[in-house]
């Protein structure tokens, strides 16, 4: 398959823009921040420029962003078009579509393609979930998107049809497919990543509270425990005591809590008040981090997120241990070279050791988690 991703939660990657900039730890040790200095360095990509002039640089020898974003070429924005057997793909793998600094326009072009390819499923995962919130809101981006569809299919498809709802199709005549009744679009799944609490609960609530039809969080690289059950919404401040208005983001319930947070707590509060929708996540993806500054992920923490989703009935993607792996009964009797990860030098299970991203491999617990969530249908406009 062409451009086929070696992530293994999708089956292609696809970079309409390029670029973007660190806003948190998870960011620390980007491999798309380090493959865009390797991609700027070649100049060209056989006899193509590549976008990515100007996108990082080197700080104390290490490859940062500099915050320069581009759009990419024509051929490339419109590469999902001429892939016509379904995949999944994984879009701006190599930035982040909502940066502050990508213009709407930009953005607009994006969702207009994918409204063009209903036979893909296109995910999009961001750290700044308010602006995606935001932008996806705003009445006026259905008009701008869809104006665009026509406009494209008119010059780069004309043999795509153009179906103003789904009660028309059986009228239709033979060709691909362009659904304009809809919104959010059915084939695009939105997530956030979240490397630890504090980062869940600034993004999760504004992930819930944007139009979608499949909302996920990516917990990697994992680098703190999440409880998902127990997103703080308000107040949002560090706290040993995580006091407020809380959700528990996978079975869509709110409930307000003065308890000391341990990650174990048993959520009984409420169902959401009266005429509320319930909202939830629909899919968890985790993993830890990997490569030669790799930090280790401890193996609670995932164990934990596992758990979670397996209560709620939540599809749950195990990607990879990452550099680090758990040390095995008799790796725990022996000095061995381990990192301890956490405050307790004491604690068996706080020590990780370093073996590479493929020998410590993907497996829990013995166990391959493969979790995706199921299309809900999207009622239309």
């Amino acid at each position: 398959m062409a451009d086929k991703s070696p992530i293994e939660w999708t089956d292609a990657t696809w970079n309409p823009i390029v670029g973007c900039s660190i806003v948190s730890p998870g960011c620390t040790n980007c491999y798309a921040m380090k493959m865009a200095g390797r991609i700027e360095a070649m100049g060209k990509v056989g006899a193509v420029a590549t976008p990515y002039a100007g996108t990082t640089k080197k700080v104390n020898g290490n490859t940062v962003w500099t915050g320069k974003l581009a759009m990419a070429p024509g051929h490339v924005l419109l590469k999902p078009l001429a892939w016509r057997a379904p995949r999944r793909i994984f879009v701006n793998s190599m930035g982040d579509l909502f940066h502050e600094d990508v213009p709407d326009a930009w953005i607009d072009k994006v969702f207009a393609v994918a409204a063009m390819c209903p036979q893909h499923t296109l995910q999009i995962l961001t750290k700044r979930a308010n602006r995606m919130r935001r932008y996806l809101s705003d009445p006026a981006v259905v008009r701008r998107i869809y104006t665009l569809v026509c406009e494209m299919t008119v010059e780069h498809e004309p043999g795509i049809v153009l179906i103003a709802s789904p009660q028309h199709e059986k009228n239709a005549p033979l060709g691909p497919r362009v659904y304009l009744g809809q919104w959010p679009l059915p084939n695009v799944w939105l997530g956030v990543s979240a490397e630890r609490q504090q980062e869940a609960d600034e993004r999760i609530p504004d992930l819930l509270a944007t139009p979608a039809s499949i909302r996920f969080v990516s917990a990697e690289p994992l680098l703190g425990p999440i409880d998902f059950k127990r997103i703080c919404l308000l107040p949002k401040k560090p706290s040993a005591i995580r006091s407020g208005i809380h959700l528990d983001t996978l079975k869509g319930r709110y409930f307000e809590s003065q308890v000391p947070y341990t990650g174990e707590w048993d959520v009984t509060g409420p169902a959401p008040p009266s005429g509320t929708p319930a909202i939830h996540l629909d899919w968890i993806i985790a993993g830890g981090e990997s490569g030669p500054d790799a930090r280790p992920m401890h193996h609670t923490w995932v164990r934990a997120i596992r758990d979670q989703c397996a209560v709620a009935g939540v599809p749950f993607f195990f990607k990879q241990w990452g550099a680090h792996r758990p040390l095995t009964p008799a790796e725990h009797s022996q000095a061995c070279g381990a990192i301890l990860v956490g405050d307790d030098r004491y604690d068996p299970d706080g020590y990780m050791l370093k073996v590479g991203k493929k020998a410590a491999g993907r497996l829990l617990d013995g166990v391959e988690h493969n979790g995706m969530p199921e299309l809900r249908e999207v009622p239309a406009l």
